[in-house]
């Protein structure tokens, strides 16, 4: 017998183990498979950062270089590929440059793939939300090759819109391919937008985390795309930076916070970048709502923006392309204010205009040129009138960099690190954290991303989630206000006694009790169909007869999404309500009507209360 119990113990025992085994295998196999797919997103959104990075290399080379003669510096982090021409500089092909490349832009954007047209982000954004998270294959492709016609003949934008498309493009291709549910075609989506970003701008933390957060309005982050989004972004950064170099993207000195009476010229660069970002923002959707009024052929519009911008260049060449080699040398003090301001608001308006018109490239890359600029000018007048507290303009142009980009896009948190990154500079954390969170609160009704949703429960793409979590949250002793009392029926009752009463019942379900008044049944209106008009046995049915035993209850301690799913199980409107520790003894009765009415309260208690929030 000990022999037999052995046996069967370690029998047991044994299927325990592989049970356990089989259950860890499957979720390390499962773990692999999603790493992969975060590998394979990382690997394009490289792949795709580099050859656009080329693309715009070669571009400036052949068309800013050879053809115009101008040669704007680059920031520290990145070189030209190809040594620079001896051309001599001629301003008058700035002035026609950016219309030919808009023509040629326009033409691609507008004939083959029209939704790549602006800054692209806001395009990722809206499929996140809106669209399940898919994108037409063809749009990265087409974002890529006419962003780099844009930028390389000296239309003002950025690099991140085309490549947030091209990581975000494959990560829903692969989602599409693979089968698999909207919402993991979001994740995969916003992985790849995490990727492109962090890899083309050298920082690949805040790659991660911009994806994240720059979907919603307010600060909250979108916390299932973080660590797909951190795999993709580390394996695209690593991939770029092995064809083009390690390091940042910009260079500065070991610039240091030690004297808190700095707060005070960082809290007035705040109130600048602020007004600075919201000039930005109605200068942009203005251009942009005017050329959308336009009565001429959508492929012309972005050579006219084209056009306008170069006339801007004629006058102030250094506000044309990309700009970065100009906020390299403000970080190092060597411009002077009006050069600065100049370069700020000349590149609101040849930014408005180059992408405003239907152009393509992004809005992140300006947006640290004008926020520098600003800093720059902002740190100078300061070092000027009291040069004991501010030693080093040049500080100011990092943190001016962090706070404007966070005026116009409402992304706080990433962007102080997009920055630190970018600079390799994280002694300026502290201002930086002021100034941007002093932005953002002063700033939060604008944002240069309109597709961005207030929150989570305004996003379309978690409607169906939260309705359920919030559902989860509520208790039906929370309705106990809503429990109606009924009248119940004694099981024994005759048809035909039944009969009057129901004329002058306005009761639609009919609890059955037995003599010691407990719950036995149910029934309603629709059940006695068959009796009413039948003759002749009125008077031999008792209700216990017609009532079903099999009762669907509720509980006070039974949560509403529980309770509405017993609504729908089998169509019924109301629901018994008995006593957690005895279903005999009837509460009362619950309609759906009212849980629905009750949920739809709750939910403006919560919009309003996060409005007032928002608001103070």
């Amino acid at each position: 017998m000990r022999e037999l119990r052995g046996r069967i113990g370690n029998t047991i025992k044994s299927k325990f183990i592989t049970g356990i085994f089989n259950r860890q295998s499957g979720t390390i196999a499962r773990a692999g498979r999603w790493a992969g797919y975060f590998f394979a997103i990382g690997i394009i959104a490289g792949l795709g950062s580099i050859i656009f990075h080329l693309l715009c290399q070669l571009g400036v080379h052949y068309f800013m270089d050879l053809v115009a003669g101008y040669r704007p510096p680059p920031p520290a982090g990145e070189h030209h590929l190809i040594p620079p021409s001896d051309t001599p500089f001629n301003k008058w092909w700035l002035l026609f440059l950016p219309a030919i490349g808009g023509l040629f832009s326009g033409w691609i954007v507008y004939t083959f793939a029209p939704e790549a047209e602006g800054h692209g982000t806001d395009a990722a954004i809206d499929a996140y939300h809106r669209k399940g998270g898919f994108m037409r294959v063809r749009v990265p492709f087409i974002k890529t090759i006419a962003s780099a016609i844009t930028l390389t003949t000296g239309g003002s934008g950025g690099r991140e819109g085309p490549i947030a498309q091209i990581g975000a493009g494959f990560g829903s291709f692969l989602a599409t391919k693979l089968k698999l549910t909207d919402r993991d075609r979001r994740i995969m989506m916003a992985a790849g937008i995490g990727a492109g970003v962090g890899s083309i701008f050298r920082a690949p933390l805040a790659g991660a985390l911009f994806a994240a957060e720059v979907l919603y309005r307010d600060p909250e982050f979108e916390s299932e795309v973080i660590i797909p989004a951190g795999i993709s972004s580390v394996v695209a950064y690593c991939l770029f930076c092995l064809v083009f170099g390690w390091g940042s993207l910009f260079e500065s000195p070991n610039f240091k916070f030690q004297n808190p009476l700095e707060l005070g010229p960082y809290l007035a660069l705040a109130g600048v970048l602020a007004a600075t970002g919201v000039l930005y923002i109605k200068v942009f959707y203005g251009v942009t709502a005017l050329f959308k009024r336009l009565r001429v052929p959508n492929h012309i519009k972005p050579a006219i923006g084209g056009l306008i911008t170069g006339v801007i260049g004629f006058f102030l060449p250094y506000t044309l392309a990309f700009g970065y080699g100009f906020v390299q040398q403000a970080i190092y003090d060597r411009h002077a204010i009006l050069f600065l301001l100049a370069l700020a608001i000349g590149k609101i308006f040849t930014t408005s205009f180059s992408i405003g018109s239907g152009g393509s490239g992004g809005v992140f890359g300006p947006s640290v040129v004008i926020g520098g600029a600003m800093g720059g000018v902002v740190g100078k007048l300061f070092n000027s009138l009291t040069p004991g507290i501010i030693s080093e303009p040049g500080a100011f142009v990092i943190v001016g960099m962090a706070g404007f980009f966070t005026a116009v896009s409402n992304t706080p948190i990433s962007t102080i690190i997009f920055v630190s990154e970018m600079t390799n500079s994280y002694h300026l954390l502290l201002p930086s954290l002021l100034v941007c969170s002093v932005c953002y609160l002063i700033s939060q009704k604008w944002t240069i991303y309109h597709r961005q949703v207030k929150n989570k429960i305004d996003s379309p793409a978690h409607a169906g989630e939260f309705f359920v979590d919030v559902l989860q949250t509520i208790k039906v002793e929370g309705l106990m206000s809503k429990v109606k009392k009924v009248d119940t029926i004694l099981q024994d009752i005759p048809f035909l006694e039944f009969k009057k009463y129901f004329s002058e019942s306005k009761q639609h379900y009919f609890p059955v009790v037995d003599h010691n008044n407990r719950l036995i049944g149910i029934f309603s209106s629709t059940d006695i169909r068959g009796v009413l008009f039948a003759e002749g046995i009125e008077h031999l049915v008792r209700m216990k007869d017609i009532a079903t035993s099999d009762i669907i209850v509720t509980t006070p301690s039974e949560d509403l999404n529980t309770v509405l799913q017993k609504f729908t199980m089998k169509n019924i409107d109301s629901l018994p309500v008995v006593q957690d520790d005895d279903h005999g003894t009837l509460i009362g009765m619950l309609n759906r009507r009212e849980v629905i009415s009750f949920y739809n309260q709750q939910i403006q208690r919560m919009k309003n209360g996060m409005a007032e929030v928002s608001g103070n």
